[in-house]
């Protein structure tokens, strides 16, 4: 549909621990030292599947690797998940063409064009991008 529409590209969202109906999560292990299984590898699998059923290339991207450099804290499987609800919302409402955001505490929507309809810079010399350098950034100095 979107190829009809003249769109060169789709976004799939997909969350670890997602599952077909009836299915099982995809998990990418056991930790070792609490037994507990890992989740991981839905993207791929989806992926997968988009590729082969659609003959298009695919590209997967696992968020959490390039968002930050470690393991989610609470307030990020917290955000995540109300960005995930919101999104449904949106879908389940025909909002397409609308980017969940966070304004202050409170997750709403925005469209694609308001996002991108002004530039924001960042201050090349505040905190934003020393700390983005302090931790190993390159920020093409």
């Amino acid at each position: 549909r979107r190829a009809k529409e003249g769109s060169a590209f789709s976004i799939i969202v997909v969350s670890e621990g997602a599952k077909q109906l009836g299915g099982h999560v995809t998990v990418k292990g056991v930790d070792k030292k609490s037994g507990v299984e890992l989740l991981g590898g839905i993207g791929d699998r989806v992926g997968r599947m988009v590729a082969e059923k659609t003959g298009l290339d695919v590209r997967v991207t696992v968020l959490g690797h390039i968002q930050r450099g470690g393991g989610p804290i609470s307030f990020d499987r917290i955000l995540s998940t109300r960005f995930g609800v919101e999104a449904v919302e949106l879908i389940k409402h025909g909002r397409y063409g609308h980017m969940v955001c966070l304004k202050g505490q409170e997750i709403s929507a925005v469209t694609l064009d308001d996002a991108i309809s002004k530039q924001k810079s960042v201050d090349p010399n505040g905190s934003l991008v020393r700390t983005a350098e302090a931790i190993g950034v390159c920020m093409g100095r």
